[in-house]
């Protein structure tokens, strides 16, 4: 009981709120998080005069285990009541708002079907955003690049994404089907603004020799491509869509770079140590093979959901 009022103090802050949400009195909370920093010889929250409370160094971390603790003793119950049944629970997914049309449907619509009594809740948000929430156990799994990943954060590959360029219908090499870096240089660029993103799409032109002229920035990943239709530029993405018609209408031509360009990663990724569900278990299991790049051998009918086949077993885990 202990854990479970610190957890609920520690998650809103404040342990009036974390009473509410136990139908408790804030008194009870508040003497079971002191009892437990006594038996534990750790001050794990700072109360702060009508401001509630903070974590310290040690609560943060306390926090997270006792988030893994509670969630596989909720899901050592569900084991011993659904034992040889189908998987049950909730599944809270992060993913990278620019990944999210493209790989998202297809998964959660899979996932369904082979899971059918799993409520699976998925946030979409930046990449420093998915790392924070991912080590506050707001997400238990998520699907992002492979860039910028710490060293408390595991992770598996399961697809590459090549950077490619984007040119207006009018465009000079709009036909061309291949562009060089070198090509686009002195020319206007709409720029994707997303932290790492940005960084990471004006590192390719310089690595090439090409200093970026940007004309217009947006964190809209449509909103580039219809200026990208519309002549205000050039961009360069690595999400592909299968139409070349924007929102507004008009066309955004895809050119293969002739560069030799480092592809992104995408990765699902998990806090490192800590014990994955089931859930989690199945769901990296499925983006692997979804999108991983298989080798010949199969485990199933490579047609039998759209996607193939992969010999990989699921990576090691810990909570196995």
């Amino acid at each position: 009981m202990q854990l479970r009022y610190f957890e609920a103090a520690a998650r809103h802050l404040s342990m009036t709120a974390a009473s509410r949400e136990l139908m408790v009195s804030q008194s009870a909370v508040s003497t079971a998080v002191a009892q437990l920093e006594r038996e534990l010889g750790v001050q794990l929250l700072l109360r702060h005069h009508a401001r509630g409370l903070s974590l310290t160094t040690a609560g943060q971390a306390f926090h997270r285990r006792v988030l893994d603790f509670l969630a596989h003793g909720a899901e050592l119950v569900e084991a011993a009541r659904q034992a040889g049944t189908e998987l049950v629970g909730t599944l809270t997914v992060g993913c990278f708002a620019t990944l999210a049309p493209f790989r998202l449907p297809g998964l959660l619509a899979e996932f369904e079907h082979r899971h059918p009594r799993v409520v699976v809740s998925v946030r979409e948000g930046e990449h420093s955003a998915i790392k924070a929430a991912l080590r506050g156990g707001e997400y238990e799994v998520a699907l992002l690049y492979g860039y910028d990943l710490d060293d408390d954060i595991d992770h598996v590959v399961v697809d590459t994404a090549p950077p490619y360029a984007l040119v207006g219908p009018d465009h000079p090499l709009a036909g061309s089907g291949t562009v060089s870096l070198a090509q686009l240089a002195g020319e206007p660029m709409v720029l994707l603004d997303l932290p790492n993103s940005r960084e990471y799409l004006q590192s390719i032109l310089r690595e090439a020799g090409v200093e970026p002229r940007i004309r217009h920035r947006s964190a809209g990943y449509e909103t580039v491509r219809a200026l990208v239709a519309h002549g205000q530029g050039f961009a360069l993405l690595n999400q592909r869509p299968p139409a070349e018609t924007t929102y507004a209408g008009a066309r955004a031509v895809p050119l293969e770079l002739s560069d030799d360009v480092q592809p992104l990663d995408i990765v699902v990724a998990w806090m490192r140590g800590a014990r994955t569900t089931r859930r989690a278990q199945e769901f990296i299991t499925l983006c692997r093979q979804m999108y991983a790049r298989c080798r010949p051998a199969v485990t199933e009918d490579p047609t039998a959901h759209g996607f193939p086949g992969c010999a990989d077993e699921f990576p090691a885990v810990a909570g196995g």
